[in-house]
């Protein structure tokens, strides 16, 4: 079994050097050093029969050679290239594949913050008019009241605990009113 993991490690790290073979390699050949290294050999080997070290045909046959054999391990070079750097984008779109979802239940949870929102504004105006309408009764009461305090002929001892009991009462409920304003304008202000 270690022999095994052994094996599948070794393969793995000579796989991982072919690949940084393969990168550097591609990247040298289109560079322009390496314009200038193959136009330097190419003058080298058309010198050589010029100056009668080489005879032209064996001169053209081992260039022949080399240019095909370089341009067989440039082809296989470039394919590796290629195939990690399709791996690679095939990562990338799986990754944006992933972050587009998210982005679409983000925007959803938008929507439905939003619909929340629009929701407690709603409730929010409903509280509000109906403190309106309480604080409109407790207006009314309070101008019966008076009108009832004015109106009445009874004796002054017999008035004053009831008017004054119902005005206490009025003036807690005006309080009360004056405490939900505020909290709904709390509501209001916390909202936007």
């Amino acid at each position: 079994m270690q022999q095994l993991k052994d094996t599948h490690t070794l393969g793995e790290r000579n796989r991982e050097r072919l690949e940084r073979i393969a990168d550097v390699a591609t990247r040298w050949i289109g560079s322009t050093a390496s314009l200038v290294v193959h136009t330097l050999l190419f003058i080298i080997a058309f010198l050589l029969p010029l100056l009668h070290i080489v005879s032209f045909d064996k001169m053209l046959l081992v260039l022949t050679t080399i240019v095909s054999l370089e341009a067989i391990y440039l082809a296989i070079f470039i394919q590796m290239s290629v195939n990690k750097n399709s791996k690679d984008i095939e990562e990338i779109q799986e990754d944006v594949e992933e972050i587009q979802e998210d982005i679409e239940e983000i925007q959803e949870d938008v929507e439905e913050m939003q619909e929340d929102v629009e929701e407690i504004q709603e409730d929010v105006e409903e509280i509000q008019e109906d403190v309106e309408e309480i604080q409109e009764d407790v207006e009314e009461l309070q101008e019966e009241l008076d009108d009832e305090a004015e109106g009445d002929t009874l004796s002054a001892a017999t008035q004053l605990p009831e008017p004054q009991n119902a005005n206490d009462k009025i003036t807690q409920i005006q309080e009360l009113i004056i405490r939900l304003q505020q909290e709904v304008e709390l509501l209001k202000s916390g909202k936007s």
